[in-house]
């Protein structure tokens, strides 16, 4: 281990006293953050430019571990690999202690457990991200603390960063209006015969363009309800919808428009008029202190009380660092969660991503999705351009 100076040097990223309160409703003493998101998170936004994008490395992995002991901001330390020296040299840490030494996830939680181990008596529960924990990694940690219990700490985390910071909000602010923006500017450059993976690698590229780190693009052309980028080709008078993850600095901007080639008749004006309905209608509740589960409650009967029932459906999910995050506000079972935040309060700086969507067995895909920023007295639409049908080739 290398200390860095006794005092912590730079202000601290998160509220340490939720933190605080968070493990201590959940029995935990010590803190082992070991996700990229998370390790963002608890580190003030760092991330290691090198290991940015892949994790693998020679027959291991880069595992970058923050320990937090409950209460004891001078007893964390941050575990990471030898080329973060760089960082360190730049002033990119808070822990008091690093170890910034061998690369792979058994050399790297070795290091965690030998600083635990000179952390004193008192330490009987270990919170881990259990799925973000190699194998290897929660052996070592088992074999080198055999006396300790090792519990689940993903929910604890989930709701500290629920609440976004006025910096976060910008980030995720900056991350929907340029996804928005790269999403129209493609819309302009389509034409008739274009495929639908060239489409796709047109929206990458105006999202990198715009400063944004590229995840996906789910897409639609004409009556089809496939998503995936394909060979695929426009044609006179099909719809297309663009859904696309964009982030700016780890927050991801995720939102869906429509566009068309040519003029939307009746039948499509009518069916992007209800999506949008349904989604300004479950924005007016959303402020601080209204039960989340009411928008879903609403968002679900307006669908099913309309003419569009069999083959519509609403959902709404937190966005942050992680697409689906805190606030939790639906039984979703193929994304393995639950409505654990149904019951709760929203509260101010939550961030709801809000989609509708109309799966037309003769139209096609018809959806909107939106990002909506919880505020004290309502909230702020982030990203809110094009939601109408955008002319393709315009």
């Amino acid at each position: 281990m290398v200390s860095s100076e006794a005092a912590i040097r730079k202000p601290l990223p998160f509220d340490a006293a939720r933190l605080d309160r968070l493990l201590d409703e959940a029995g935990i003493d010590v803190l082992l953050a070991t996700s990229k998101h998370n390790v963002q998170y608890l580190l003030g936004g760092y991330r290691f430019f090198f290991f940015d994008i892949m994790d693998a490395i020679g027959i291991s992995r880069y595992l970058p571990i923050l320990v937090y002991r409950k209460g004891k901001l001078d007893a964390a330390a941050y575990v990471g690999c030898a080329m973060e020296n760089f960082e360190r040299e730049l002033g990119k840490f808070w822990p008091p202690t690093l170890s910034l030494g061998d690369t792979g996830s058994v050399a790297a939680m070795r290091q965690a457990v030998a600083h635990i181990k000179k952390l004193g008596n008192g330490i009987r529960r270990i919170g881990v991200e259990l799925a973000f924990l190699p194998a290897d990694a929660e052996a070592a940690l088992r074999q080198g603390l055999p006396n300790v219990d090792i519990v689940d700490a993903v929910l604890p985390l989930e709701r500290l960063r629920a609440r976004k910071t006025p910096e976060e909000a910008a980030c995720l602010r900056e991350a929907s209006n340029r996804v928005v923006a790269a999403m129209l500017a493609t819309f302009r450059q389509c034409k008739p015969g274009a495929a639908k993976q060239e489409i796709a690698e047109t929206l990458r590229r105006e999202e990198v363009n715009r400063g944004l780190v590229f995840d996906y693009c789910l897409l639609t052309a004409g009556s089809s309800l496939n998503r995936a980028p394909s060979e695929q080709r426009l044609a006179a008078g099909d719809i297309l919808s663009l859904d696309s993850g964009g982030n700016y600095k780890g927050y991801i901007g995720d939102l869906c428009r429509m566009g068309i080639l040519g003029k939307p008749d009746a039948e499509l004006q009518d069916l992007l008029g209800f999506v949008d309905e349904v989604q300004q209608a479950t924005r007016k509740p959303i402020k601080a202190g209204a039960r989340g589960g009411d928008i879903i409650a609403l968002g679900e009967k307006m669908v099913a009380g309309s003419p569009h029932a069999r083959y519509a459906h609403y959902v709404a999910h937190g966005m942050g660092l992680v697409s689906h995050e805190a606030p939790r506000l639906m039984n979703i079972s193929r994304l393995s969660y639950t409505a654990s935040d149904a019951d709760r309060p929203l509260e101010a700086g939550m961030v709801i991503s809000i989609e509708t969507t109309i799966a037309h067995p003769k139209r096609g895909f018809v959806k909107l999705e939106d990002t909506v920023l919880v505020t004290s007295d309502g909230h702020e639409a982030l990203g809110d351009g094009g939601r109408g049908w955008n002319r393709i080739g315009d």
